[in-house]
């Protein structure tokens, strides 16, 4: 490595360190925890404790931080997606937790609009439900999910994230949902910063919404977020704990340690009380140092964007047009990630030929690492 910290921890393994500008994703470790969410795991781990009153207490702090009315601390925001289904599916009824994945005699219907089907979308359905598609891959009308609506509908899921289309909108689904007595349930994984998103979801009136512990909130990578209804999260909360019986749920392969729960606790109290401006205007400065790095490149265009619907946070994007005679999308991220040290970048969504730079995990520094790197690669 070329002035860089290489953990002993990693070295005897023989894995090397990289340059993460692809974002929060899992696939490269998820974000950097802070010092002080480190030393909290670190205290949880010295004592022994009542773990279900631990997630109780935990539960009250993410039900505070998103304006819901109880939350719960969860193995990731998947879990959080198998949980929320279960929930509606079984309600309250000890039978039917201890029944599932069987969905004999219960509503075991997920209404999804197709155009939000990705490949994570299988946690819906892992508690034993069906997914029911409504629309086309870009379209739909709110007569569509009427259609959709049946005796057997638990729930309505709803996903949030770059690219991924709307459909009639969140606000609308919400309206025929409530209309019908149907809960709406949202994945919205990575959809924090903005701290606000925390609980706009809740303030349209969403039944329970997912977020992941491990992304933009800074805490363990394994843990997740999950707030809403009390009804709903009392369901929610004997599928995934239920300690004062002898059912285990389905949630049950899906527990969080005491050190994982102490730590995104932590992450999110210190993630809400930080500065979003300062955050922002940090991304934003590497973002201008990589863009201003790479003009004058005959054929590539470099622009700085920040759409929340499609971009998390400033990020130089490279788009390249015919006049550009260097290596394709493909040969230039094989030879980022073959350098020393790897870097690691984001790509379009769909069908769309970008390069996408994403500073939310870029470190001090790293940023010129990464221009350095792409002026050799482009101007060679």
């Amino acid at each position: 490595m070329t002035g860089r910290v290489w953990p002993e921890v990693y070295k005897k393994l023989g894995i090397a360190p990289i340059i993460n500008a692809q974002s929060w994703v899992t696939a490269l470790g998820g974000s950097i925890m802070r010092p002080e969410v480190l030393q909290a795991m670190d205290d949880a781990a010295s004592s022994f404790v009542d773990v279900k009153k631990l997630n109780l207490a935990a539960g009250e702090i993410v039900a505070r931080s998103c304006g819901a009315e109880r939350g719960l601390v969860t193995a990731g925001c998947s879990a959080a997606q198998v949980l929320m289904v279960a929930a509606c599916m079984t309600g309250q009824s000890e039978q039917n937790v201890e029944q599932l994945p069987d969905t004999t005699g219960m509503k075991n219907e997920v209404i999804l609009f197709k155009g939000q089907r990705n490949r994570y979308d299988k946690a819906f359905v892992t508690a034993g439900a069906t997914l029911v598609e409504y629309g086309s891959a870009d379209y739909a009308t709110t007569d569509d999910l009427e259609k959709a609506i049946n005796e057997n509908t638990a729930c309505i899921a709803y996903v949030v994230a770059p690219w991924v289309p709307q459909g009639i909108g969140l606000e609308e689904t919400i309206r025929v949902a409530h209309e019908h007595g149907v809960p709406v349930i949202i994945d919205a994984a990575a959809e924090v910063p903005p701290r606000s998103n925390l609980s706009k979801f809740h303030k349209m009136g969403a039944d329970m919404v997912a977020f992941s512990g491990g992304k933009g909130i800074g805490g363990p990578q394994s843990s997740g977020v999950l707030a809403g209804k009390s009804d709903l999260m009392e369901a929610v909360v004997m599928n995934s704990l239920n300690l004062d019986s002898s059912v285990a749920g389905i949630g049950r392969p899906m527990k969080v340690s005491k050190e994982n729960i102490i730590g995104l606790v932590t992450a999110l109290q210190l993630f809400t009380d930080s500065d979003e401006g300062a955050e922002w205007d940090g991304w934003q400065s590497k973002a201008e140092f990589v863009s201003e790095r790479l003009t004058g490149i005959t054929g590539l265009r470099v622009e700085i964007e920040d759409d929340p619907a499609e971009r998390q946070g400033p990020q130089p994007v490279l788009y390249f047009d015919d006049e550009f005679s260097g290596p394709s999308v493909d040969e230039i991220k094989a030879q980022l990630e073959a350098g020393d040290p790897g870097i690691f970048v984001g790509e379009g969504g769909g069908s769309r030929q970008e390069i996408n730079i994403v500073m939310v995990n870029v470190q001090d520094g790293e940023e010129k690492i990464i221009a350095d790197r792409l002026n050799e690669i482009l101007r060679s």
